[in-house]
C-alpha cells in the first residue's frame, strides 16, 4: 500500500490533506469528525482581529453611549479580547485531549504587537503550530509597496518573538514582485508559506444597482494560480509550501504535490461534498501512486517544479502563443 505520510512545519502528518481555516474547523465536534474522515491536520477557524474590533465598537455603541470616561473603553476592550481569547484557547486545549492529528491555530491579523501575544496563549494551550493569515489588499494610495510589505514582516517578527512552535504565513498573490517577497518571507524564520489566501471579491447587482457578495466557494479551476507559484518557488526556497484554493479532488492534490507542495488545504469542496470527500481523495491518491509505482509521496514530490522540468520557462509564460493563435475554426 502506498505510504501517504508527509511532514509539514516539522510535524508528522499521516497524509498531505489539511482542512483549512473555516467554519468547518470551529468546534470540537467538527474537528473530531474531520479526524475520523482521515485528514492529516486541521487549521482552526481564524480568530479575526477585525471581528473583535467590530464587536468592541458595537458594545461601545450599546452600553456606554453618552459616557466620556475612557476607562469604559479600556474595560470593554480588555473584556472582549479576553473572552474571545479564552474561547479559542479552550477549544485548542479540549482538542488536544481528544484528537491525535496536528492542531494548527490561526490568527487573521493586520497589526502586530498585541495580536502576537495571542499566539503565545495558543502555544500554551497546546497548539502544534500557528498559521498567520495576514493578507493585506494593497489599496492605499498613501502607502508604497515597501511600506505595505513591511507590515507583513512586522507581524512575522512580533509573532516569532512570542512563540517557539512552528509558524506558517498565509498570503495572497498581490505583491509587486511575488517571487522575491516569497523568498524574503522564507528567510524570516517561519517554517511554512501557504499559497494562496482566497480573497473575498464583491460583485455588482445591475438590477438593484448595488454591491453584493460574490461566490463564497472556490471553483475547481482556481487551483491553477497556486499551482504555478508552488511549482515556481518550491525548488527555490527551503521553507515548506502548503497549497490552497481550488483543490476539489485527488487530481488537484496530486498536481500540487508534483509541483512541490508539502501539503494541500481544502475547504470549499468539503462544504459542497461533505467529509466523505476526504477518504475519497485518499483512496484516489493511493490508487494513482500504485499505478505509477510510487511507494511514497517523496518519490514524486516536486518532480515538476521549476528546478526539475526540462523547460522551466513554461511555468513563467503568461501569454498565449500556439494554443489559440491559429484557431480560425472557433470564430
Amino acid at each position: 500500500m502506498a505510504n501517504l505520510e508527509t511532514t509539514y512545519l516539522g510535524l508528522k502528518l499521516r497524509n498531505p490533506i489539511i482542512v483549512g481555516s473555516s467554519g468547518l474547523t470551529s468546534t470540537q465536534i467538527q474537528v473530531k469528525r474531520i479526524e475520523e474522515a482521515g485528514a492529516g491536520a486541521v487549521v482552526l477557524k481564524s480568530i479575526f482581529e477585525e471581528e473583535i474590533l467590530k464587536e468592541f465598537e458595537k458594545t461601545i455603541d450599546t452600553h456606554i453611549e453618552g459616557h466620556h470616561n475612557y476607562e469604559y473603553y479600556d474595560y470593554f476592550d480588555y473584556k472582549i479580547k479576553e473572552q474571545n481569547l479564552a474561547r479559542y484557547t479552550k477549544l485548542i486545549w479540549d482538542l488536544k485531549q481528544e484528537v491525535k492529528i496536528p492542531i494548527i491555530a490561526s490568527i487573521n491579523a493586520v497589526s502586530s504587537q498585541e495580536w502576537a501575544s495571542f499566539a503565545q496563549k495558543f502555544e500554551e494551550a497546546g497548539a502544534d503550530a500557528l498559521e498567520i493569515n495576514a493578507f493585506i489588499l494593497p489599496t492605499r494610495l498613501n502607502k508604497t509597496s515597501e511600506e505595505i510589505e513591511k507590515m507583513y514582516f512586522d507581524i512575522i517578527d512580533s509573532v516569532l518573538n512570542y512563540v517557539s512552535i512552528p509558524v506558517a504565513l498565509k498570503v495572497g498573490p498581490y505583491f509587486s514582485n511575488l517571487s522575491t517577497i516569497i523568498e524574503k518571507f522564507s528567510k524570516t524564520g517561519i517554517k511554512g508559506i501557504v499559497l494562496f489566501n482566497r480573497t473575498y471579491n464583491p460583485d455588482i447587482d445591475i438590477d438593484e444597482l448595488k454591491l453584493t457578495p460574490s461566490k463564497i466557494f472556490s471553483s475547481d479551476w482556481e487551483y491553477l494560480l497556486p499551482l504555478r507559484w508552488v511549482a515556481l518557488m518550491s525548488g527555490r526556497i527551503k521553507t515548506d509550501i502548503s497549497a490552497s484554493t481550488g483543490i476539489h479532488s485527488a487530481n488537484e492534490v496530486i498536481k500540487m504535490l508534483l509541483a512541490g507542495a508539502k501539503t494541500t488545504q481544502i475547504v470549499s469542496a468539503i462544504y459542497r461534498q461533505g467529509l466523505s470527500l476526504i477518504p475519497n481523495i485518499i483512496r484516489d491518491l493511493e490508487n494513482w501512486m500504485e499505478a505509477k509505482n510510487f511507494s511514497s509521496i517523496d518519490d514524486f514530490r516536486g518532480m515538476l517544479n521549476n528546478s526539475k522540468v526540462s523547460d522551466p520557462a513554461f511555468l513563467e509564460r503568461v501569454q498565449f502563443m500556439k494554443y489559440f493563435g491559429d484557431r480560425e475554426d472557433i470564430l
